[in-house]
């Protein structure tokens, strides 16, 4: 049953999962799409037919392309603007060079993992992905960092708010929060400029004040939702093309993620695209 796709009866089958975990009588749940984590008895889970895992396999990648044009159309208005101005300033002959952004992407699913290095690459980022279990994550972060030395660091995986655990305020009512705020203090630890290490931090449900007042650039989530598994890639895609004179404005990066405000938030900060000249053609 591991690696199946069920939704739950007690909760008129609002959400797809895939099987994680068997422990006797619980089941372990992760989001298909959704980086939401949950458990479940056995007999409150419903397998997905096989007409209905196709259906919503095309609903989704419907969704997935749609904010991929989304960000597209935005990036080749930037790439324009800054051809143009670069045209007004400089002789015709002059060609410019652009430096990669590295990103640091620290995942706790590795199906996740594999879907947003795929987006990375599709949008002609230069990414180091690796899967480490949330509960590690303060163990591992200071060498991946000391590792890879990246300018945007995207630290995820699933998360959930349990109301029968304790309050909103309460980081024990979430399964993970607590983790990734630690990965993100010692992330500052190394840079607490918020300019030069720029954080993504959180997953499902997480408690977005913590996460922001521990370092984080942008976090989720604000409103306690659910957010797509690719969202933190489109966050990290807007600061990466934005211009490093220009500030990202906070709602030009949600627009253009499946999960929006509720979801999201952050705060300005300055892009990270930066050109040079002349560009050198190498043997």
């Amino acid at each position: 049953m591991t690696g199946m796709l069920v939704t739950r009866y007690s909760y008129k089958h609002d959400i797809v999962f895939r099987v994680k975990n068997i422990n006797g009588n619980k089941v372990l749940l992760h989001g298909e799409d959704i980086r939401l984590e949950a458990d479940a008895p056995e007999e409150d889970l419903r397998i997905l037919p096989e007409a209905d895992v196709r259906k919503r396999q095309e609903e989704i990648k419907e969704k997935e392309e749609y904010s991929y044009r989304l960000f597209r159309q935005d990036y080749q208005l930037m790439k324009e603007k800054k051809e143009y101005e670069h045209k007004k300033q400089e002789p015709r002959n002059v060609q410019r060079f652009q430096l990669p952004v590295k990103v640091l992407h620290i995942d706790g699913d590795r199906l996740y993992l594999k879907k947003c290095i795929e987006l990375y690459q599709r949008l002609g980022l230069q990414v180091h992905g690796v899967y480490v279990q949330e509960k590690d994550l303060p163990f591992e972060i200071d060498a991946l960092i000391q590792k890879v030395q990246p300018e945007i660091m995207v630290v995820t995986g699933h998360d959930a708010y349990s109301e029968t655990k304790g309050s909103k305020k309460d980081l024990a009512a979430y399964r993970n929060t607590r983790f990734f705020v630690e990965a993100v203090r010692q992330a500052r630890a190394w840079s607490s400029n918020l300019d030069q290490l720029i954080i993504f931090a959180g997953a499902c449900q997480s408690h977005f004040e913590s996460l922001i007042r521990a370092g984080a650039n942008f976090a989720s989530s604000p409103d306690r939702v659910n957010i797509h598994a690719l969202d933190p890639v489109y966050v990290v895609a807007k600061v990466a093309y934005t211009p490093f004179m220009d500030k990202v404005n906070v709602y030009d990066v949600l627009k253009n993620t499946l999960t929006g405000e509720q979801g999201l938030g952050g705060m300005e900060t300055k892009g990270l695209y930066r050109t040079g000249l002349p560009y050198i053609e190498t043997k």
